[in-house]
């Protein structure tokens, strides 16, 4: 029902995006995160690879180019099965996803060197990292650390504040350094 996925509701984002001269150029996938088809399997599996498909679909008709999974939180992957389910699930898709012209971004909590060996397992031309400003400071991580070990992965960006061990906050009020974290993505 969600509007993303029908015919009348991508008609109507259509014009809304004609209309106000907007192209959205990722969507943040936190159905994944509430319910991660990495983390099931069988019947419930299958639906949850069907509605991934069904969203790759709409994004591809929107002309959205980056579909965020995250792995964090209630989708944080806890065990080797689930990178597995993951891998296998995704890497089916690589094709398809090369001729939708849509790309998945993962937004992660795995520190530097441990997140850009698990990219590493996925191919440059469909997939990449999300990198999070603020979900990086609330963990600790120093961005001088985490971009030189996966830049050429990151492919989207969300700049965000939140304090170390904490929640959002306004933009200079946490613990991040934004303006040393944009420096270093230039």
């Amino acid at each position: 029902e969600n509007p993303l996925n029908t015919a009348a509701g991508q008609q109507e984002i259509l014009e809304l995006m004609r209309r106000h001269a907007l192209r959205p150029a990722s969507l943040t996938g936190d159905c994944f995160m509430q319910v991660p088809f990495w983390k099931t399997d069988g019947e419930t599996q299958k639906s949850l690879v069907a509605d991934l498909d069904l969203v790759l679909a709409s994004c591809a008709t929107l002309g959205i180019e980056f579909v965020v999974i995250p792995l964090v939180d209630n989708g944080r992957i806890e065990s080797a099965a689930q990178t597995e389910t993951l891998l296998r699930v995704l890497l089916d898709r690589a094709s398809s996803l090369s001729r939708q012209g849509v790309r998945i971004v993962f937004e992660s909590d795995l520190p530097p060197a441990p997140l850009a060996q698990f990219i590493d397992k996925f191919p440059r031309e469909v997939f990449g990292i999300n990198y999070d400003s603020g979900n990086s400071a609330a963990l600790g991580y120093d961005s001088a650390e985490e971009i030189p070990a996966y830049s050429p992965r990151i492919l989207n960006v969300h700049i965000k504040d939140r304090l170390l061990g904490g929640t959002t906050v306004p933009l200079g009020t946490g613990a991040a350094d934004i303006a040393k974290t944009i420096r270093l993505i230039e």
